[in-house]
């Protein structure tokens, strides 16, 4: 049976989806790891937990799970450099964490020190679904600031869009 949609037509539309960039940080026996992605989002609020997508192929993968814990920092209009480290740009682990400064979570997993928010997480469970683990992580900590603009990927750029500073009570 033909795909109704192609891999090619499936991607053309989700350029079109934006959505904030983040870095996803780990450290752990299996060592330190990080990679930029888009897909991330919220799952429920009790318990606070939330979704990363990582590629399969990613050599970092057995990292994150083994790990078994992992940090998701949404990144500002700043970070534009930062992003493109990690998502690499630049292959040598220690030079993309070079590339900015860091606080350590609970969990053990490093914070961007100036990200928009930093939600520290315990994987709860990693799902393989066709190209990609779906890794799912119980809040275990949150760090945030109230400035800033999100960085965003739109139609394959980072764009950002100034928001209204102090518009939520948090």
């Amino acid at each position: 049976m033909e795909p109704l949609v192609s891999k090619t037509e499936f991607r053309n539309a989700m350029a079109r989806v934006c959505a904030p960039v983040n870095v996803i940080t780990t450290n752990g026996p299996a060592g330190r790891g990080g990679f930029t992605a888009t897909a991330m989002c919220s799952v429920t609020d009790e318990p606070p937990t939330l979704l990363v997508c990582m590629n399969r192929n990613s050599t970092q993968c057995g990292l994150f799970i083994d790990n078994r814990r992992f940090c998701v920092n949404v990144l500002s209009h700043d970070h534009r450099d930062l992003a493109g480290h990690f998502a690499g740009a630049t292959q040598d682990m220690a030079a993309r964490y070079a590339a900015t400064d860091w606080v350590e979570m609970q969990s053990g997993s490093f914070a961007v020190k100036d990200a928009i928010v930093s939600l520290d997480c315990e994987l709860a469970e990693a799902r393989l679904l066709g190209t990609h683990h779906i890794l799912i992580g119980r809040v275990v900590g949150i760090r945030s600031r109230s400035d800033g603009n999100a960085l965003l990927y739109f139609d394959r750029n980072y764009v950002h869009v100034p928001t209204q500073l102090g518009s939520f009570g948090g």
